[in-house]
């Protein structure tokens, strides 16, 4: 029993002083650092006191030189200064390694295994960083001497290296042209995520997996060779019991793991490069990598893909086929929808070849329009138009894949882009910028009168259109412009403008001889001459009407009451600038801290005070009353002084 009391005390002392110091500091400081402090302080007292009162000469040759309770008084303070080394020790912990930076011990062996294969992974991302030359510009160590065009080669080289998850981030960014440079954009551009076909019996037993029972319950047969194999998911022909042609878009097994686990370095690197790169805090790349992991969760959730389906097939009007989805045999990780017979027009060179030139436009306009539709009049829009996802069917029509990335734009975006393109088609320049003003972010210090004048000069360079090339050239003009005053494009505009530039690539190959911009002219002019013809507009100000009319209502009341209230004096204006609780709970903190402060100060100066006097009483040998007073009131003035500095490290 003695064993085990003598292994328990020490343990018990260092909880008590543990909680002494977390009382004493005033702030959550963390129960590991705090019970190891414990020990140090609780295993340093004994020996502490022995030495001070042999110093002292209080404690003798093991005999007692002062009465009792001046040794009681010396023990205890030199216990408290013993503490108060530690809650010193906790503080410099805080300000420099604060509460939850560090994995708690049982995290810590928790994840012993997880955190040994982002290591590695860490280790293959640094070194394919390494092998294309780019280690040097994640420190910001380097400088661009070779050129742009060199280092974007490289990065994509590096991207495409790393994988589907990294493939995709370079996608991503090569829609932020207004993000990065154009050089860079271009490279990213051509990133590819397509990979060899799994085998066909892993990709069976994640189907039946998935179906939660064998294919044959399900299906009268399954093509085991894709129709299309990318890095995520693959795509396989099938007929439903009864006879229905359908696709089975499955997600490779492992794929959406990899992909998580990708994504936390990611995010990760990007914490990482925006405190150590300067170009890593003005791109915010914290914030891009966080949108980026979003989007690509939703696309690895075909629950979400599915949802999106339907929302845009409601959308439709006819112009556009989309396929149609088996809800009961779809999951989070397999899609079933009828099979879109067509070809992909990134394919149908061959096809499009034989078509008259009145019909290639007509495909093309007729494409454009229902993407302008959606943007201006739906809200929902199909973000990823490159030619893979875009199929000319049998009876010359067209056909929509892939909606696992899906934008959506508010009321008012819309009405802001629809007012772009009536402005663009007006040659107004006040309108036009007006419009880009809402639609984005409003940069800090923006001459709106010289971002005028320059959206007038580019309007009229393109007013009569040059073919493609004036095309391309208006909407990447356009964009620069949006960079060069600082514009910051949310993300949901962002996505629109990404849609806009895969869908330029894709009518190119419809329809080389298409005027994007005197198309876009004339399906803007059609959308807004719809939203303003006298029945809209008598709708529109029908439903405002009626959701104001009760305010209308109650206005005469209120009106008359305001000037009776005004002719017999009873307004009264009643301010309260502390009505907030935020506000009152800052002030009392600040009240607070300046409190602490001056008595800490005060009891620091008393102490030296008392401490530096040669008056006063002697309670033993060698110690004075004045300075066993002054040595306990400095203590106090330490605690108060480390409560204080505790709680500004815990708000920062």
């Amino acid at each position: 029993m003695p064993d085990l009391l003598s292994i328990v005390a020490p343990f018990l002392n260092a909880l008590i002083i543990a909680l002494i110091a977390r009382k004493a500091l005033g702030v959550p400081v963390g129960w590991p650092r705090s019970i190891a402090m414990g020990l140090f302080t609780g295993a340093s007292i004994v020996w502490a006191v022995i030495y001070v009162s042999e110093l002292t000469g209080i404690y003798v040759d093991g005999r007692a030189n002062a009465p009792l309770g001046v040794i009681f008084a010396v023990a205890t303070l030199i216990t408290a200064w013993v503490i108060v080394l530690g809650l010193i020790a906790l503080v410099l912990l805080e300000l420099f390694i604060p509460t939850g930076t560090l994995p708690s011990p049982l995290a810590l062996l928790r994840g012993w295994n997880a955190r040994r294969k982002r290591a590695r992974r860490y280790t293959q991302v640094i070194r394919i960083a390494a092998k294309h030359g780019l280690s040097g510009y994640l420190g910001g160590r380097r400088k661009a001497r070779e050129g742009q065009s060199a280092i974007a080669r490289s990065l994509r080289a590096a991207l495409n290296e790393g994988g589907v998850t990294f493939v995709k981030l370079g996608q991503m960014l090569s829609t932020r042209r207004d993000l990065i440079p154009e050089v860079f954009a271009d490279q990213l551009a051509t990133l590819q995520t397509r990979a060899g076909p799994e085998p066909w019996p892993q990709i069976e037993q994640a189907i039946e997996e998935e179906l939660g029972r064998p294919l044959g319950e399900v299906f009268r047969s399954v093509d085991p060779d894709p129709l299309a194999s990318a890095s995520v998911a693959q795509v396989h022909a099938a007929e439903l019991l009864d006879g229905t042609p359908v696709v089975l878009k499955v997600q490779r097994p492992g794929a959406r793991k990899q992909v998580t686990s990708d994504v936390e370095i990611i995010i990760r690197l990007a914490r990482w490069l925006e405190r150590a790169t300067p170009w890593g805090r003005s791109l915010r790349v914290t914030r891009l990598a966080e949108g980026f992991a979003a989007s690509l969760h939703e696309e690895l959730d075909y629950t979400v893909e599915l949802d999106n389906l339907r929302t845009i097939a409601a959308t439709m009007d006819g112009g556009v086929s989309v396929p149609t989805a088996h809800d009961l045999h779809s999951t989070g990780r397999l899609l079933v929808m009828d099979r879109l017979e067509g070809t992909p027009v990134g394919d149908a060179g061959a096809l499009l070849a034989a078509l008259p030139a009145a019909t290639r436009t007509d495909l093309a306009e007729r494409l454009l329009g229902e993407v302008l539709r959606q943007l201006v009049r739906t809200g929902v829009f199909h973000a990823d138009l490159h030619p893979g996802n875009i199929l000319i069917t049998p009876d010359g029509g067209l056909g929509l894949l892939d909606f696992g990335s899906v934008g959506r734009l508010d009321q008012p975006t819309r009405n802001a882009l629809g007012m772009l393109l009536l402005a663009i088609d007006n040659n107004d320049a006040i309108v036009a910028t007006d419009s880009l003003i809402e639609m984005l972010d409003r940069p800090d210090g923006l001459v709106e009168r010289d971002l005028e004048r320059d959206l007038g000069q580019l309007m009229v360079r393109y007013r009569v259109g040059f073919g493609r090339g004036g095309s391309s050239g208006m909407f990447a003009a356009l964009f620069k412009l949006i960079h060069a005053y600082g514009f910051a494009v949310p993300p949901q505009i962002a996505g629109a403008f990404r849609a806009l530039a895969a869908l330029d690539g894709t009518l190119a190959l419809v329809s080389p001889d298409l005027d994007v911009v005197g198309a876009v002219r004339r399906q803007g002019r059609e959308m807004m001459r719809e939203a303003t013809e006298p029945q809209a507009v008598r709708a529109d100000l029908e439903s405002r009407l009626a959701a104001y009319l009760p305010l209308l209502q109650r206005l005469p009341r209120r009106i008359n009451k305001l000037t009776e209230d005004l002719e017999q004096g009873r307004i009264s204006i009643n301010i309260r600038p502390l009505a907030d609780d935020r506000d009152r709970s800052f002030l009392t903190g600040l009240v607070h801290q300046v409190v602490i402060a001056i008595l800490a100060a005060t009891a620091t100066l008393g102490a030296i005070v008392l401490m530096v006097a040669d008056a006063g009483p002697t309670v033993a040998p060698g110690v004075r009353l004045f300075a066993l007073v002054g040595s306990a009131l400095l203590l106090v003035g330490f605690v108060l002084a480390l409560r204080s500095l505790a709680l500004v490290f815990h708000r920062r």
